[in-house]
């Protein structure tokens, strides 16, 4: 196995053994998780789902994740990536394949919940797999290229599913991904590097205090937690139905146009970790960026609240298209978070420390995707079942209000010590 002095791999050994297997992982969770954003009108009759209840069965998914994320970052600390992996992608096949069979809205539901849990170490093992194999001035564009298969995992969930649902049902499509986390299962088992030797670390709550109590994590936390939460609520599914019932779209064009976001969210995944490196060779903290990419994304959120009543025509059309490939663009600059935690906490609490960020950001997830649909269950539909537009613009405009206080308080600490100490004129 090739490597690097201090034990960490070297780029093809990284790329294929640290990275790799971790980030097909992570590519079936994103792709399981916004799924239903092309699924929805296939949900929607089979179990007949109010918005409420399609937000519900959705969020789920974000509920599991959150409650899975303390226990598996301790055992990610205790055990490693791959006797973690292995059994929890294992438990997320046998969700996968009992929401292929499901029926009702309960079966749905608990199953889902099930598939939640099994994938929610996917991404935290990546990263701690990172941590432990990768140099740290790599991390944020090897973390960019995490998350970038993570927008492919999404992007799967959208035109190519569109085209999957044209010659099978959903129930089928179900039964290939559950067979997918099977695969991807022993993968993991058979190439990712075992945990290199290390003393026991006890099971106490002292490492996650530990964890919150951090400045770092705190400064972090209080900036991007809220957008983070929004961009994955919306994205994984209310982008698209708010395509479908305010801008008018097809199918076939939310399918096109989710797809074109998703591509953008790997190109913005890549972007964001070659910017902060490039930033940070001149001076300037991985916080700045964020700081600057979130102020960007809730001014692109606001883009949804002002919006005019679309009307079927190509200008309206194009609008809606651009705020939907916007949103997904842009919103990826929330996963540096990621990066800013693991450099600046010790390697030893990587696992905790990206699994305590995962239980906020995730129930943060849940509360947003199931909010979200109750604010628009309260305009009632149209003859075609469609909600207004002015659901949307209200939901839209309760989450720029619950971001807005992170990004004053962010730029108001960053301009205490410039007028704590003036810079004095040379004159």
């Amino acid at each position: 196995m090739a490597r690097i002095p201090g034990g960490r791999l070297s780029g093809p050994a990284m790329l294929c053994l640290a990275l790799l297997p971790f980030a097909l992982g992570h590519y079936l969770s994103c792709l399981l998780r916004t799924v239903n954003a092309v699924l929805a009108p296939q949900l929607v009759d089979t179990a007949a789902l109010t918005p409420g209840d399609l937000g519900l069965l959705t969020s789920a998914y974000f509920l599991a994740f959150a409650l899975a994320q303390l226990p598996v970052g301790v055992a990610l600390d205790r055990f490693g990536p791959r006797r973690v992996q292995v059994p929890m992608l294992l438990l997320a096949a046998a969700g996968t394949f009992a929401f292929a069979s499901g029926t009702g809205f309960a079966q749905l539901l608990a199953a889902r919940t099930v598939m939640g849990l099994g994938l929610a170490g996917c991404f935290m093992a990546a990263v701690k797999a990172i941590a432990m194999w990768v140099a740290p001035e790599r991390m944020p564009s090897v973390q960019g290229y995490l998350i970038a298969a993570g927008g492919l995992g999404a992007a799967s969930s959208t035109l190519p599913v569109t085209l999957f649902l044209q010659h099978a049902d959903w129930r089928a499509l179900f039964v290939v991904l559950a067979l997918c986390c099977v695969g991807v299962a022993l993968l993991v088992l058979l190439l990712a590097p075992a945990q290199p030797a290390a003393p026991r670390q006890a099971f106490g709550m002292a490492d996650l205090a530990e964890v919150f109590r951090h400045p770092a994590f705190r400064e972090t936390a209080s900036l991007v937690l809220v957008p983070h939460a929004v961009f994955f609520g919306i994205q994984g599914l209310w982008i698209g139905r708010w395509l479908t019932d305010a801008g008018r779209c097809s199918e076939q064009d939310v399918a096109w146009l989710l797809s074109i976001g998703m591509a953008a969210v790997i190109f913005g995944a890549i972007a964001v970790g070659t910017v902060t490196e490039w930033a940070g060779r001149r001076g300037a903290e991985p916080i700045t960026v964020a700081g600057i990419g979130v102020a960007l994304f809730v001014a692109v959120q606001c883009g949804f609240v002002v919006a005019w009543q679309p009307a079927a025509s190509p200008a309206s059309f194009s609008y809606c298209a651009m705020l939907s490939v916007l949103f997904a663009l842009v919103g990826t600059v929330t996963g540096i978070e990621y990066t800013i935690v693991a450099r600046a906490l010790p390697p030893a609490l990587a696992g905790r420390a990206a699994t305590c960020l995962n239980l906020l950001i995730f129930t943060g997830a849940f509360l947003v995707q199931a909010g979200f649909g109750l604010v628009v269950d309260l305009w009632p539909p149209d003859a075609a079942q469609r909600y207004p537009a002015a659901a949307y613009r209200a939901a839209f405009l309760l989450l720029v209000m619950l971001q807005l206080p992170g990004i004053v308080r962010f730029f108001r600490r960053r301009r205490r010590p410039l007028l704590a100490n003036p810079v004095e004129s040379p004159l």
